[in-house]
């Protein structure tokens, strides 16, 4: 760059300079336009489709204290953690969105699963018994509630329940044959 172009570029600059005052207010905007939950969902994604489950999770939380609707995002959150094995942190946002929603049926259930998965059998019964308690009709947890009670407590009783309660709800579902297979005595 000659010597005439660099004086040129610093004087026009000198008529679009700003206040500290004016500086300030636009690298606040620049900053919640950049950390606004829309555009932090967005990024959650982005890095989940591409295998940064890591990156995802901490954007995917970050839309969530930004205020994010949770019924959009904590799925998102709970697979992007389920997916690679994070149980625990999985456990934690669920623990945290319940916290603040507890009406959030569908969290609950999923956190009644994630502790069946880590072998909190006490802790699963109760969570999952809490959504059977809202959603009596709702075969996934009669199955989850009937695989916790035969294969963590080994409540035969229990699991020939809620297997028997799956099939009246869904005979034809997707765990229907496993069901039929544990049942004590066989239905048609």
């Amino acid at each position: 760059m000659s010597v005439l172009a660099l004086v040129a570029s610093m004087i026009g600059g000198i008529g679009c300079a700003s206040t500290p005052a004016e500086k300030a207010q636009a690298d606040l905007a620049t900053i919640n336009k950049e950390t606004s939950y829309d555009k932090l969902i967005e990024r959650g994604r982005a890095f989940a489709a591409v295998g940064d489950m890591t990156r995802a999770e901490e954007y995917l939380a970050a839309a969530l204290d930004q205020g994010a609707n949770p019924r959009d995002v904590m799925p998102m959150l709970l697979q992007v953690c389920v997916q690679t094995g994070r149980y625990r942190s999985a456990v934690q946002h669920a623990e945290n969105q319940l916290r603040v929603h507890p009406d959030d049926v569908n969290t609950r259930f999923v956190l009644g699963t994630l502790y069946a998965a880590l072998g909190e059998a006490k802790e699963a019964r109760t969570t999952l018994e809490q959504v059977v308690a809202v959603r009596p009709e709702e075969p996934r947890v009669h199955y989850a509630l009937a695989v916790l009670a035969r294969d963590n407590e080994n409540d035969v009783v229990a699991a020939d329940k809620h297997f028997r309660e799956y099939l009246r709800l869904a005979p034809s579902g997707s765990h229907a044959e496993e069901a039929r297979a544990s049942l004590l005595k066989r239905m048609p």
